[in-house]
């Protein structure tokens, strides 16, 4: 824990007592990522961090103790394994869904704004959705309907990603299933867009 805890110190803010953004920034360059990389975020989920851009050092001493990590060279070795944790099918929907909820930064706050939503989808859903997400963010910046996106919109999302639905023809689209309405407008644009 000595080490943890060191660790913890070198990055963190003395007055806050905890890491704050420049001390994740700092650390995200010793790790060599950047820190809108994926990796960061999956980190963040693994401290279990309620607060973004903010780790504690309750957070940090439970995830790297989880994580079997007391260095950064060990906490940079253990990146590609946290990778394969959250791919896990049992994982993912959870990283998926925590990765919504770290973006609401305001108190009683319960939907996150479309551009950040479109970076979010793209973080997370890009390199295993590609096409789809490409798709659905460009829809999400031409459409007007909608300012923001709520938990089970996002949720949604995934579930609309991984139901094998035809792309981009979407065929097998169901609207009778319980999609909500973002997604059954997204369908339509789809259709009059590649009819």
């Amino acid at each position: 824990m000595e080490k943890i805890d060191r660790l913890f110190n070198s990055y963190a803010n003395n007055s806050l007592g905890m890491i704050d953004p420049d001390g994740i920034e700092a650390l995200c360059s010793d790790l060599g990522v950047d820190y809108t990389d994926v990796r960061i975020l999956m980190l963040a989920w693994k401290l279990k961090a309620e607060r973004q851009g903010y780790f504690t050092q309750d957070e940090w001493r439970t995830g790297l103790k989880a994580l079997g990590v007391d260095s950064l060279s060990k906490l940079k070795k253990a990146l590609p394994e946290l990778e394969n944790e959250v791919g896990k099918s049992s994982n993912y929907e959870d990283f998926y869904s925590y990765a919504f909820r770290y973006c609401l930064t305001e108190e009683k706050q319960k939907s996150v704004d479309i551009e950040s939503i479109c970076e979010l989808l793209n973080l997370v859903l890009g390199a295993q959705f590609h096409p789809q997400v490409d798709l659905l963010i460009e829809y999400l910046k031409v459409q007007s309907d909608y300012k923001v996106i709520n938990l089970d919109q996002w949720m949604n999302f995934l579930r609309f990603c991984k139901e094998q639905i035809s792309f981009p023809d979407l065929e097998n689209y169901d609207a009778s299933q319980a999609w909500p309405l973002i997604l059954d407008n997204f369908v339509e644009w789809m259709r009059e867009k590649h009819s």
